[in-house]
C-alpha cells in the first residue's frame, strides 16, 4: 500500500499553444480532489516544444502561484494531488513523474497501487535502470519508455498494461499527446468531460463541475484514450473483462457530489443509511452524524427510522481528514483538533451516533466518550460499512491487519472498546444493494480478505481466478 490520489488531465483545442494554458483548469481541477490527497500536488503541461512542471508539498492553493501558473503556456497538460505512508512523504514522490528518454518525454500521474510493483522493480533495476524514487509510478514510467524505444504509442501502452497487476487510473503526456488509462478491473475511478472545447479526464466528476464543464462519461475498464486535435479516439485492451470496483469510493472516499461509475455517491450513502437503519434498528430520541462522511447515511438513516436528525457534533473546516494525513501520532493530533461537541443537541438524550467506517477504533472511542461527556444518556453507534477485516493492497492506506480492530476483535469487543451502548455494521449484501452495482463487479477485498487479483498469502475470489492469466 503506497498511496491514494487524485489525477487530472486536459487538453485544449487548437493547433497553437493557448495564451491561457490548462494550468488553470488543471490548478481548478486539482482544489476540487483535494480530499483525495494533502500531502503534495504538481501539474505538468506541454507546449509543443518541452514540458514544465511545477510541484511542491503542500495542499493545492499552497503550492501554486498565480504568475508561475500564467508562464505555462501549451495545449496538453496533467496534475496529481498525493498523500503516502509514513517515510515516503517527500518532494521525489512528488508527481507527476517526468522522465526524458531519446525519444522524448513521459510524464505520468497515477492513482491506484501496483501488487507486482516489487517484481517489475528488481527486473527493471537487474537490467541496469535507475530509480530515484520508491513509486510505483516510476516502474510504469521505465516499463513504457522501455516500450517506446521499440513500439508505437498504443502498443507500448497496451503492452505495459498487461505486465501491470494492480490498481492504476493513468493520466499521461507523451511529448505534446494526452492518454488516459484505466486498468482492467476499474479498481480506481476516472472518468471524462467537455471544458471550454475540449476534454477534462478526473478522478472524480467533480472536478469537472468545478469548472463549468459537462460529464461525458467513466472510462471503462482496460480503456486507452488519446486526445489529438480536439477529438478524442478510444481503444480497448480487453472487452471481456468483469469490474471490481473499489467500494470504499462509495463508502468513504470520493466527495458526495461526484458520480462514481455512474452512481452519485450521495444517493448511495443516503440508501446506506436506509439499509443500515433497516437493519439495525434501536429506540432513541436523536440521529447524528460523524462530520462530514457521516452526514449523508445518518440522513438516510433518519428518515428510514422515523427518528428526528440533528447534528451533535461540529467540525472545525480547516482540519483535513484524519483518514489520509500520514502516521498515527498526526491523527491522534487532527481528532483533537477537528471535532467539538454541540451539547444543547446531545444532553439527556439517547443518540444514534452514524459514522461511514470503523478502521483502527481509537478515533470512534474518543467520538463516543466526548459525547458522553456533553451528557447522552445513550449512544448507539451505526457503521455505514461492514466490519474492515483485511488490508487493501489496491491503492488506500488504512492499516495494517493487526491495527484493524475488526480482525482482532468480535462486534462485542469492538462495542465494548469503543464505549458505545449498542454497535451496528451494514452487512456486505446491504452494502452491494446500497451501491447498485453486481457483487461480482465490486472490489471487497478489505471487507472479506479474498481479492481480486492474485496478493502473496492472500486469497483470491474464485469467481475472478479466470481473468487472472490474461491480465
Amino acid at each position: 500500500m503506497e498511496e491514494e490520489c487524485g489525477v487530472v488531465g486536459v487538453a485544449l483545442p487548437g493547433a497553437e499553444p493557448q495564451s491561457s494554458s490548462p494550468a488553470f483548469q488543471i490548478y481548478y481541477a486539482l482544489y476540487a480532489l483535494q480530499h483525495r490527497g494533502q500531502e503534495s500536488t504538481g501539474l505538468t503541461v506541454h507546449n509543443g516544444y518541452s514540458a514544465h512542471s511545477i510541484k511542491g508539498m503542500g495542499l493545492v492553493p499552497e503550492v501554486y502561484v498565480r504568475e508561475d501558473l500564467k508562464n505555462l503556456t501549451g495545449n496538453v497538460g496533467i496534475g496529481h494531488v498525493r498523500y503516502s505512508t509514513s517515510g515516503d512523504s517527500d518532494i521525489e514522490n512528488c508527481q507527476p513523474l517526468v522522465v526524458n528518454f531519446k525519444g522524448g518525454t513521459v510524464a505520468i500521474a497515477h492513482n491506484g497501487n501496483l501488487v507486482n510493483a516489487k517484481e517489475l522493480r528488481d527486473e527493471l533495476e537487474s537490467e541496469g535502470r535507475i530509480f530515484i524514487t520508491n513509486s510505483d509510478t516510476e516502474v510504469i514510467a521505465h516499463l513504457l519508455v522501455k516500450q517506446l524505444l521499440k513500439h508505437s504509442i498504443l502498443d507500448s501502452i497496451r503492452s505495459v498494461m498487461h505486465r501491470l497487476v494492480g490498481s492504476y487510473s493513468l493520466t499521461i503526456l507523451i511529448d505534446n499527446q494526452l492518454i488516459a488509462v484505466r486498468d482492467p478491473l476499474a479498481i480506481k475511478p476516472l472518468c471524462i468531460g467537455e471544458v471550454e472545447g475540449g476534454y477534462l479526464v478526473a478522478s472524480e466528476s467533480v472536478a469537472i463541475d468545478t469548472l463549468n464543464g459537462r460529464l461525458l462519461r467513466d472510462v471503462y475498464p482496460g480503456e486507452i484514450l488519446f486526445f489529438r486535435d480536439g477529438e478524442m479516439e478510444s481503444y480497448q485492451l480487453d472487452t471481456d473483462k468483469r469490474a471490481a470496483h473499489c467500494v470504499f469510493e462509495y463508502i468513504y472516499f470520493a466527495r458526495p457530489d461526484s458520480i462514481i461509475d455512474g452512481k452519485l455517491v450521495y444517493n448511495v450513502r443516503e440508501k446506506i443509511g436506509r439499509v443500515l437503519a433497516a437493519e439495525h434498528p434501536a429506540n432513541s430520541d436523536t440521529v447524528s452524524p460523524v462530520p462530514d462522511s457521516g452526514i449523508t447515511s445518518a440522513i438516510g438513516y433518519s428518515k428510514e427510522a422515523g427518528i428526528e436528525y440533528r447534528e451533535g457534533l461540529m467540525k472545525n473546516r480547516y482540519i483535513g481528514r484524519t483518514f489520509i494525513l500520514p502516521g498515527q501520532e498526526m491523527r491522534d493530533i487532527a481528532v483533537r483538533l477537528k471535532m467539538n461537541a454541540i451539547s444543547d443537541n446531545i444532553d439527556g438524550k439517547r443518540l444514534i451516533l452514524i459514522d461511514d467506517s470503523i478502521v483502527r477504533g481509537t478515533t470512534s472511542k474518543r467520538i463516543v466518550s466526548m459525547i458522553r461527556n456533553a451528557g447522552a444518556r445513550e449512544v448507539h453507534a451505526r457503521v455505514g460499512s461492514p466490519p474492515i477485516i483485511a488490508p487493501c493492497y489496491l491503492g488506500i492506506d488504512m492499516a495494517t491487519r493487526e491495527q484493524l480492530v475488526a480482525s482482532q476483535n468480535t462486534i462485542e469487543g469492538i462495542k465494548e472498546m469503543i464505549g458505545a451502548d449498542s454497535l451496528g455494521y451494514l452487512s456486505i449484501d446491504g452494502l452491494v444493494d446500497a451501491i447498485g452495482i453486481d457483487k461480482n463487479e465490486l472490489c471487497l477485498g478489505c471487507l472479506t480478505g479474498r481479492y481480486p487479483v492474485e496478493i502473496c498469502g492472500e486469497e483470491c475470489c474464485a469467481q475472478l481466478q479466470s481473468r487472472l492469466s490474461d491480465y
